[in-house]
């Protein structure tokens, strides 16, 4: 499939992957907002929210869960942002939700707007968020 979003979701791309089932894959998005910054995509191809079949939406919402429990617990942020943009806004043509770990004065519009000097961290900064994440959710799942 020529789906970016299908071929993160699949691994086809290079993903940092902190956690996955046999419904959606949570990887950390390569330009984060700020470190922890995760993307879950279904496996399955999904433009929006109501292609979504049940297990799939299911998976997704739980997965967003247990997610924002680990941003929590490791980043001690002030809030979460969890999002999803359709449509023309959706860079993978595929649906996914973002959750952002987002700290007191930051302006929440900051997140939409557009940074021409950004650019995607190194492979050693990435793998080391995705080895205390993935660490990190594997502690909440015994918890739990």
């Amino acid at each position: 499939m020529n789906c970016l979003g299908c071929q993160l979701a699949n691994h086809q791309r290079t993903v940092y992957l902190i956690w996955e089932n046999e419904d959606v894959s949570c990887i950390l998005d390569y330009m984060p907002f700020n470190e922890g910054h995760v993307l879950i995509l279904p496996k399955r191809h999904a433009r929006f929210l109501d292609d979504l079949d049940e297990a799939a939406a299911s998976s997704v919402f739980q997965a967003a869960k247990m997610v924002t429990r680990a941003i929590r617990e490791l980043y001690r942020p002030d809030g979460i942002t969890v999002c999803q943009n359709g449509g023309v806004f959706d860079e993978l043509t595929h649906f996914h939700l973002h959750i952002i770990p987002r700290y007191e004065g930051q302006d929440f519009a900051e997140f939409y707007k557009e940074d021409l000097d950004a650019v995607p961290l190194e492979a050693a900064v990435l793998e080391e968020v995705r080895m205390k994440l993935s660490e990190k959710i594997r502690i909440c799942e015994r918890d739990e």
